[in-house]
């Protein structure tokens, strides 16, 4: 084979495949794609916790009833109950035990030595149908109808609650994750404008013979958008792992029930080395653009 053999001397790549620089970048672009996976791991979890929540508060009910001057507690409890049970979309209704009233409105009274001489209401638990169940209006017009003297919570204040504190996780991991691409565009943004200046002579000599910025800009877009893409698949697989990890240790209900992660939740992680490839391309683009015109 002759020295100039055109198999053996090949021009050198513009930006060579390997840096110095590199693995300080992979490692930061991977550390931000996995804080960014693992938000997106909680915020489905805490939708699902929510999304529980609210169906276990939207398929029960309580009474509280108070007694009037004709009966005891306790009788009127019962009654209550059987009323509710009648009641079409009641699953059941059930009247709590004298101690298992006093023992929920102890809190809020103080550390009483004896509940006994206070009136205190009772509780009827009320368990709804899924498909029909009844409203909290067809509950209070029956009990009415007996006389009864009883308050209706079917706990949509605190379905309420839950919703709203659903959508604020929406919205700060909505947040954090637009504040991690950032940062990770900024990166790639800094890195572009460090190689284009260690390039700069050879950026000079492409203009003279004719380059377009185009060409140029594609250049580092590229080589950018690969090294995201690889940062983005190690931090995707680190934050699949910790997931895995979460679930397997949680058992069904994930870690803790506040935070329930799923299998299928992994799948999440999957678009992060393209999405972080997107915008290691879009900021390495633009910043070449503007630092070449800079230069003519």
């Amino acid at each position: 084979m002759s020295p100039l053999d055109p198999d053996r001397w090949r021009p050198a790549p513009f930006l060579p495949d390997g840096d110095s620089r590199d693995g300080a970048l992979i490692f930061v672009v991977a550390t931000l794609c996995f804080l960014a996976c693992l938000t997106a791991l909680s915020v489905l979890a805490a939708n699902r916790a929510a999304r529980g929540w609210s169906g276990q508060l939207a398929a029960e009910a309580t009474v509280i009833v108070r007694a009037k001057a004709n009966e005891t507690p306790d009788g009127a409890a019962a009654r209550a109950a059987e009323t509710l049970a009648g009641v079409p979309g009641v699953a059941e209704a059930r009247a709590l035990e004298k101690e298992k009233a006093e023992a929920l409105v102890a809190p809020w009274l103080g550390d009483l030595a004896d509940l006994g001489d206070l009136p205190v209401p009772r509780l009827v638990e009320v368990r709804l149908e899924r498909e029909n169940p009844a409203t909290a209006a067809a509950l209070d017009r029956a009990l009415k109808t007996q006389g009864l003297d009883a308050v209706v919570d079917d706990h949509s204040v605190w379905m309420e609650d839950i919703q709203r504190a659903a959508r604020v996780a929406q919205g700060f991991g909505a947040a954090v994750f637009l504040l991690i691409a950032g940062a990770a565009g900024a990166t790639v943004a800094f890195a572009t404008r460090a190689g284009l200046a260690a390039h700069r002579d050879v950026v000079e000599v492409l203009h003279l013979a004719g380059a377009e910025d185009g060409f140029i800009a594609r250049l580092f877009q590229a080589r950018f958008a690969r090294m995201a893409a690889t940062a983005g698949l190690f931090g995707a697989a680190g934050a699949a792992i910790i997931g895995a990890v979460l679930r397997i240790s949680g058992g069904g209900e994930g870690l803790t029930p506040v935070l329930p992660i799923r299998w299928i939740d992994l799948v999440a992680v999957v678009p992060a080395p393209l999405l972080a490839a997107a915008v290691a391309a879009a900021a390495a683009r633009l910043t070449a653009q503007a630092l070449i015109r800079e230069l003519d």
